[in-house]
């Protein structure tokens, strides 16, 4: 699946490891990332996190979606900073999943994510 993300990708987003519910990526804060405070836009953070879910989620192999996801923002990062995002799921029932993504920057947590996942339905051939 991450290999078909341009999205990401073309932000620079790498995969270090997914499997088993869980996914770890990182991503060079750019100069086109910053905001007018000079710190690293919070979309950027979210797309971040956003993406470690993703990989987490899709690890088991049915295809699955965001249903929702929320995040806290807790210290600022600003151009050159590496952050790295930890996706870790915590239940599933059914087709649905809640997993936490912690992003980090040099070891201190940045911000916390909380997705909830849907697994897609999948069709019945007549």
């Amino acid at each position: 699946m991450f290999d078909r993300d341009t999205a990401s990708r073309s932000l620079g987003i790498e995969l270090l490891e997914a499997g088993d519910g869980q996914a770890t990526v990182r991503m060079r804060v750019t100069a086109e990332m910053v905001n007018g405070h000079g710190m690293t836009h919070g979309g950027f953070v979210f797309l971040l996190a956003d993406t470690a879910f993703a990989c987490a989620c899709n690890s088991h192999g049915p295809v699955t979606v965001a249903a929702g996801a929320d995040i806290s923002f807790l210290a600022a990062t600003r151009e050159g900073d590496l952050l790295t995002a930890y996706a870790q799921e915590r239940a599933t029932k059914g087709r649905s999943g809640i997993y936490d993504v912690t992003v980090t920057c040099d070891g201190d947590v940045v911000a916390e994510f909380r997705g909830r996942s849907r697994q897609l339905a999948v069709e019945k051939k007549p």
